[in-house]
């Protein structure tokens, strides 16, 4: 006999197999159309609970007990699933379409589903129309999704039968240890896959085709060249509008074409890929970006250090990153001696060093060390993106190191300083990520209950907070700690993951560098180690800034944050005293002392985007004051000249918004 308990903790009992969708039936017909998938915590036979969201018609287990959450539109799980669903529609039209396709994989991402395809002929914009199309009759005739499970072996025989030697190849090495596969079929169209799906198409309110790109089988370069498609989906026409309106709104704040345009940054081939050279203007940003955080870090009582770009392989190889992530590293180079250097992909080790350049105390704990470091990571060349991605960057870096008893007030005092930057940003809206182990896993290191101590630490610290949105995300971990991400949304409503504060029991462990302290007992103990960076870095962090202020940046980050223009040549004399006062008092100041008339003058203020335009003719030098134009404000009049400055200074120090 199965139980199934339901999240109000009603129970019901069943002597057959069942599956959600019959669960939801019983409850009532309404709940019955209405339900997507379903989330079902079964136990072990030790006991260990285990959660899998699954399709509505798959069957539950036949004895036992269940606890189960049906899903419809209403709960945020249900998109994806949707969206992966609408990526075998789209599959499937396009099988109908184009003769000999093969198909790779199809996942869902944050904003919509991509599906990658062998063809002869890379896809194009003209191909989109027909495929909706296509789709759209697909939808129409609404075939469920059916689940089909079968033995390896014979799935390779299917596949092979099919034509489809990708999914075969597949199942030959990526799926080489599963004895039994499944499926998913609709209509005459079937595909090797996980699942879950919706229970039919008629789920599917709204789709739209985005883009095609190339990609590579696995995402392996070396692999087999596949051609994708991009697309998107959503329960209904008018969440698709609203997201299509914010894709055209985002397309005009786009970083790429605003840093180019306000000269703030630039990547040059003859430079190299991914790699950023800072213009003044955004070199000013990022000074003040700098300044804010260390300003922080000497109130928090961290201790600056500065450490080289280029180390030996050892201390990476001793730290676990290499070869971990060689294929996201710059190869090593071998000098004459032997010796083996690596372009260092993050600071830890180098931090490490110095915690272990000489004995430590408890009495010396936490010991806070922060550097802004230059790190280096080869990225693939299709995915660069001006400063989001990127393969030289800065990140305002920092390694605490700690008791265990430390541990929750220093991870509570790295989410209050990430807190800060946000609100100083201005990104009120925001989430928590709780990045977990998959306890299936062997891709991380340690013991299993120090992990488990690590995790309860940080959920632990994270509710005390009261952080909103918390959610907890398996098997998104760091190969050596759970970590903590900010993921914020920016005022057009997209995702960035922002902050990151990463606990690590591993890397000071006896396996690794083995780090000690002299505790009040006098024996040596193994300290605890907090990675954190508010920003991440400051290149992808001024891109995502540089969108959410469409460029317009507040006055304390302002490359320029005031200009003067005169209104006639008579009075540059006093427009240069002006400026000359604002620059003593420490505000960024141009002179527009151009023989141009002053609409134009001020219409070119306004397309620069400074803060604060001041216009000085007869009237101004009469009266000490300045002409101002507010960026926000509009016409602002004539204002004292010492209690405009006093403004500024108390705006910029404040850092307003």
């Amino acid at each position: 006999m199965l139980k199934v308990i339901l999240p109000d903790g009603s129970e019901k009992f069943y002597e057959k197999r069942v599956s959600p969708l019959d669960v939801a039936s019983e409850i009532g017909a309404g709940l019955a159309k209405a339900t997507v998938a379903a989330v079902a915590t079964t136990s072990g036979e030790n006991g260990e609970a285990a959660t899998k969201t699954i399709s509505a018609t798959e069957p539950l287990p036949e004895s036992g007990v269940v606890e189960l959450r049906l899903l419809t539109k209403k709960d945020a799980e249900a998109l994806a699933i949707m969206r992966h669903s609408c990526a075998h529609v789209m599959a499937r039209a396009v099988m109908r379409l184009f003769k000999g396709v093969q198909l790779a994989f199809g996942p869902t991402t944050d904003n919509g589903f991509y599906y990658d395809f062998w063809k002869e002929t890379p896809f194009t914009e003209e191909d989109f129309a027909k495929i909706e199309a296509e789709m759209a009759k697909i939808i129409q005739e609404d075939e469920p999704f059916e689940r089909i499970e079968m033995k390896r072996d014979d799935a390779i025989e299917l596949l092979r039968a099919a034509g489809q030697t990708l999914k075969v190849e597949h199942l030959e090495t990526g799926l080489a240890e599963n004895e039994v596969v499944s499926f998913y079929r609709q209509g005459e169209f079937i595909d090797l896959c996980r699942g879950p799906h919706i229970p039919s198409p008629r789920f599917i309110g709204a789709f739209k085709i985005m883009s095609t790109s190339s990609a590579y089988w696995k995402g392996d370069a070396n692999n087999q060249p596949l051609c994708r498609i991009y697309g998107t989906a959503f329960f209904d026409k008018k969440e698709l509008n609203e997201y299509l309106t914010q894709l055209e709104e985002a397309k005009k704040r786009d970083h790429r074409v605003l840093g180019k345009k306000h000269e703030l940054f630039m990547v040059d081939p003859r430079v190299g890929s991914g790699l950023v050279v800072w213009l003044p203007k955004g070199a000013i940003i990022r000074k003040q970006l700098e300044n804010f955080i260390y300003e922080e870090l000497v109130k928090r009582d961290y201790q600056p250090v500065y450490s080289p770009v280029i180390c030996r392989v050892e201390l990476f190889e001793t730290s676990g990153h290499y070869p971990y992530y060689a294929d996201s590293q710059f190869p090593p180079i071998t000098v004459d001696d032997g010796d083996r250097y690596l372009l260092r992909p993050m600071n830890c080790p180098l931090h490490i060093m110095v915690y272990e350049s000489k004995p430590r105390s408890y009495r010396e704990l936490p010991l806070r060390l922060a550097e802004f470091g230059n790190v280096h990571r080869f990225e693939q060349s299709g995915e660069l993106s001006g400063l989001t991605r990127v393969r030289g960057f800065t990140q305002d870096d920092a390694h605490i190191f700690c008791t265990e008893e430390q541990v929750e007030d220093e991870f509570k005092n790295c989410v209050d300083m990430t807190l800060k930057v946000l609100k100083t940003m201005g990104f009120s809206d925001y989430e928590v990520r709780l990045s977990f182990r998959d306890w299936t896993s062997e891709k991380y290191v340690g013991a299993d209950e120090v992990w488990k101590k690590a995790q309860d630490a940080l959920e632990r610290a994270c509710r005390e907070m009261d952080l909103p949105k918390l959610e907890i995300a398996e098997g998104e971990a760091a190969f050596y700690g759970p970590k903590a991400d900010f993921i914020v949304r920016d005022c057009v409503g997209r995702k960035w993951q922002l902050g990151t504060i990463q606990l690590d029991y591993n890397l000071p462990s006896p396996e690794r560098f083995d780090l000690k302290y002299v505790g009040a007992d006098g024996e040596l103990h193994q300290p605890v180690m907090i990675h954190r960076a508010p920003f991440g870095s400051f290149e992808r962090f001024t891109g995502i800034l540089t969108e959410h202020f469409a460029a317009a940046f507040p006055l304390w980050l302002a490359p320029e944050q005031v200009r003067v223009l005169t209104i006639s040549e008579k009075f540059e004399d006093y427009a240069k005293k002006v400026a000359a006062k604002m620059k003593d008092a420490g505000l960024r100041v141009k002179l527009d002392l151009s023989s141009e008339k002053i609409g134009a003058k001020i219409r070119n203020g306004r397309n620069d985007l400074v803060p604060y335009l001041c216009v000085v003719g007869a009237k101004e030098e009469e009266l000490g004051a300045v002409g101002v134009r507010g960026r926000k404000q509009g016409e602002m009049g004539a204002i004292d000249l010492d209690k405009f400055i006093a403004d500024l200074k108390e705006e910029n120090a404040e850092r307003r918004l």
